[in-house]
């Protein structure tokens, strides 16, 4: 099963985000973890994740992200998905980003 991390400054817009990437990953069969945590809990988080997605707002963060949780992909959401909570969308790309 894929893990995918979505970090953001809180943890609270993105769960709105987490839950129509779950609903998308359903309607496609993809059996993935989705959750949403702040990135202050990233290297508590975010360590054994397949891909870490950086919301919008705090993808100044990549490079710090990224050292915490070697060895993982760390990539910001783009704005225009993130702004329309584009669900499939973003699952798109974060299996993309997953070779999955």
């Amino acid at each position: 099963m894929k893990k995918i991390v979505l970090l953001c400054a809180a943890g609270m817009s993105t769960s709105i985000l987490v839950k129509k990437m779950q609903e998308a990953a359903k309607a496609d069969n993809f059996d993935c973890e989705i959750a949403a945590y702040p990135t202050s809990e990233a290297k508590d988080k975010a360590t054994d994740a397949d891909v870490i997605l950086l919301g919008p707002q705090v993808r100044f963060q990549a490079k710090k992200i990224a050292e915490q949780c070697p060895g993982r992909p760390v990539e910001p959401i783009d704005m225009r998905l993130y702004g329309r909570m584009d669900g499939a969308g973003v699952l798109k790309f974060a299996r993309e980003k997953m070779g999955a």
